[in-house]
């Protein structure tokens, strides 16, 4: 049953937004077609601005933002960030047994459901209010000159953002019914990345800082050729696309595809059917890319809420006047935008081109020691939060009939053996993992180094998906098999 917290939200469920449970088995077409529709209306809002507020040239958010499916000024300005957190918070909070709840339960799941719908509406409340607070819509950029907002502005920019943060939470929730394919925020992500990768390849637009070329790497080297100029376009600099880092972002695709399929293979049987073998994999990434969402968060919120306290302390531009300010960081403003210069906002964002890399070298190490080393230490959290550690595969393992062959069929000498391999793995992932994201930002890799290895394993998981879709298409007595 659940735990008190959870009952407590039971009368919230009658008025919370909800998508109904398809009550019929919905076909493969009509569910390409919802998906392809969810898809759609989450680029056309990435489109549409915010009342009353101009969009800069820049963002220093911009590779964070990809994580979170956001786009700057816009009613996508907050993403999936606030469901993410709200999401993590809760299993976090579960998996730890802080909060009591049984997922086997139908009815403890409805109650997290409506839980993680409160908080995902709450975060989202309170992100659109810091924002406002904190001066990052406050203001509306001029040709570089910031005019504050009326209020009666201000307001609608809460409820233009609380709006579309509902509109996502229901187009997630519309496709892990049943009614699409996937998960709505890995859609998101995947279109993020994708929708970057595209514009900073072939964008026809021009350089901002203006070199005499467009932004796209493609179209810049091609212009540089055909004016017979030398290959300075090759890595240009000043946070412009390049042929390095399209080049970076083929060697990270394929880097990351195959650490996807490096694992470890133990030998299983079946204890009541003798002739049943198979292997159970324990894959490198043990915990897929969860660390890196964690480690985006977190540097999200360490950038977020630095910049709110730097901007409610008379935005001080010299180290040395507030001590906290210091701490978490310190910014410049230069032509409406505000950069991190200093601080752990400072060092939590990575060098986005291998010249800022020579330009300040020990910031890159402090940057990919701490992505590396938080990787890590969420991967090894949630061996138990998800329930991935050895004891509880294990006892899987044991109630589903399963043995390893050469040891009797208990929970323990299994779980030993399987201590052999996991927390080595986990620990082994999580820095690989680390490596990746970090090091490929180094050198301008199209849709940072996160936003890589996410959509390789959100596409890996769409490639299973379809194909177990259109198998039980095909063949519907294999549903069963399929869990559909």
């Amino acid at each position: 049953m659940a735990g008190r917290f959870l009952s407590l939200f039971k009368p919230l469920s009658r008025f919370l937004p909800e998508v109904g449970a398809p009550t019929r088995k919905v076909g493969f077409n009509e569910k390409l077609f919802w998906t392809a529709m969810a898809l759609i209306l989450y680029l056309v809002m990435t489109e549409v601005p915010l009342y009353g507020v101009g969009r800069g040239a820049e963002d220093p958010l911009l590779y964070l933002r990809i994580i979170f499916a956001s786009n700057r000024g816009s009613l996508m300005e907050l993403g999936i960030g606030p469901i993410v957190t709200a999401g993590l918070i809760l299993q976090l909070l579960v998996g730890s047994r802080i909060i009591g709840c049984d997922m086997s339960n139908p009815d403890d799941r409805s109650l997290f459901t409506t839980a993680s719908k409160f908080f995902s509406i709450l975060m989202t409340g309170i992100q659109a209010t810091a924002y406002l607070i904190g001066g990052v819509y406050s203001y509306r950029t001029t040709e570089g000159v910031l005019i504050p907002l009326a209020p009666g502005v201000q307001l609608i920019i809460f409820f233009e953002l609380l709006f579309a943060g509902i509109i996502v939470m229901l187009l997630d929730e519309l496709l892990q019914k049943g009614w699409g394919i996937g998960s709505g925020i890995s859609l998101f992500i995947m279109a993020g990345v994708a929708q970057q990768i595209f514009w900073s390849a072939l964008s026809p637009m021009p350089s901002v800082p203006w070199d005499g070329y467009q932004f796209g790497a493609f179209n810049a080297f091609i212009q540089n050729m055909a004016q017979g100029g030398p290959l300075t376009t090759f890595i240009r600099g000043a946070g412009r696309s390049d042929m390095l880092g399209f080049f970076t972002t083929l060697v990270v695709f394929i880097i990351v595809i195959y650490v996807e399929g490096v694992r470890v293979e133990l030998p299983i049987a079946h204890a009541q059917y003798r002739g049943f073998r198979g292997r159970y994999p324990i894959k490198l990434l043990y915990v897929s890319n969860l660390p890196v969402i964690f480690a985006s968060a977190l540097f999200a919120n360490v950038f977020f809420i630095s910049q709110l306290i730097w901007s409610n302390s008379g935005q001080p531009t010299s180290a040395g006047t507030n001590l906290l300010v210091d701490l978490l960081g310190r910014y410049e403003v230069e032509g409406g935008q505000t950069k991190p210069v200093g601080g752990l906002a400072y060092y939590v964002t990575a060098p986005r081109e291998i010249l800022d890399v020579a330009a300040d070298p020990l910031r890159a190490l402090a940057f990919a020691g701490i992505m590396i080393s938080f990787c890590i230490v969420f991967s090894l959290t949630w061996l138990d939060v998800g329930g991935l550690g050895p004891s509880t595969v294990a006892k899987q393992l044991v109630d589903s009939g399963m043995q390893i062959p050469g040891f009797r069929r208990s929970g323990k000498p299994i779980e030993l053996l399987l201590k052999r391999y996991i927390p080595t793995i986990t620990i082994l992932g999580g820095f690989i993992v680390g490596l990746i994201a970090s090091v490929s930002d180094f050198f301008g890799v199209f849709g940072s180094g996160m936003g890589v290895l996410l959509s390789v394993g959100i596409l890996y998981q769409y490639y299973q998906l379809l194909m177990q879709e259109r198998v039980a298409e095909m063949y519907p007595a294999l549903r069963g098999i399929l869990g559909e």
